[in-house]
C-alpha cells in the first residue's frame, strides 16, 4: 500500500526522534553533573551542586511526545502489534471488508480522541494551565503535540480506509493484506 502522506508520517517520526534524543541528552547531562560531584567529593572539596531543574517532568513530556509523534509512522510501516489470527483465515473478497471495518473503527477513535484532545488543549489555553510540578510547563504544549501525533495518525488510517475501500470495491478477490504485500515486495 503506497501512503502517499509518508514524508508527513515520516516527520512525526522525525520529531519522535528527537525527542528520544533530547531525553537522552537531558539524562546524560544530570549522570554527568551528578559524576562530577561525586569526583570533587572524592578529591576533598566541595559539590558545586549542578543539575538539571526538573529533569523527570521534561522526560516525561517528551517520551509522550515521542509516543504519539510516532504512532503514525509506525502504522504505515505496519509495525503496530495486529491480531490477525481469524482475518488472515479469510478469503481476501472477505478480508478487505473486515480490514475496511477494522480501519473504519480505529479512526473513529482516533477521531473521538482527537477531538477530546482539541478540547483539552483549548481548555488549557481558556484556564492558563499549567504542571503542577517544579518547572511549571504550560500543558497546552504537551497536550498540542498529543494532539498532533493523533492527527497524523487520523490521516494515516483515512488512507488506509481510502485505499482499502478502492480495493473493496473494484476488485476484493485481489486484495492482499498490506503486511503480506510488503514481504512479496509490492509497496
Amino acid at each position: 500500500m503506497t501512503f502517499r502522506l509518508r514524508k508527513l508520517y515520516d516527520l512525526g517520526a522525525w520529531g519522535a526522534a528527537a525527542c528520544m534524543l533530547v531525553i537522552c541528552a537531558l539524562v546524560t547531562l544530570q549522570v554527568l553533573f551528578r559524576c562530577l560531584d561525586g569526583l570533587l567529593v572524592l578529591f576533598g572539596t566541595n559539590r558545586l551542586g549542578l543539575e538539571v531543574s526538573g529533569v523527570s517532568e521534561i522526560a516525561a513530556y517528551l517520551l509522550v511526545g515521542a509516543t504519539f509523534l510516532s504512532l503514525a509512522y509506525t502504522f504505515v510501516h505496519h509495525a503496530h502489534i495486529r491480531v490477525t489470527l481469524v482475518i488472515s483465515r479469510l478469503p481476501s473478497s472477505v478480508r478487505v471488508w473486515v480490514e475496511s471495518a477494522c480501519l473504519s473503527v480505529a479512526l473513529a477513535l482516533s477521531l473521538v480522541l482527537g477531538w477530546e484532545l482539541i478540547g483539552l488543549v483549548r481548555e488549557s489555553l481558556d484556564y492558563g494551565d499549567v504542571s503542577s510540578g517544579l518547572l511549571a510547563i504550560p500543558l497546552w504544549i504537551p497536550q498540542t503535540v498529543l494532539t498532533a501525533g493523533v492527527g497524523l495518525l487520523c490521516l494515516a488510517l483515512l488512507e488506509a480506509l481510502a485505499a482499502t475501500l478502492r480495493i473493496a470495491i473494484t476488485t476484493p478477490s485481489r486484495y492482499v493484506a498490506p503486511e503480506q504485500d510488503e514481504e512479496t515486495g509490492g509497496e
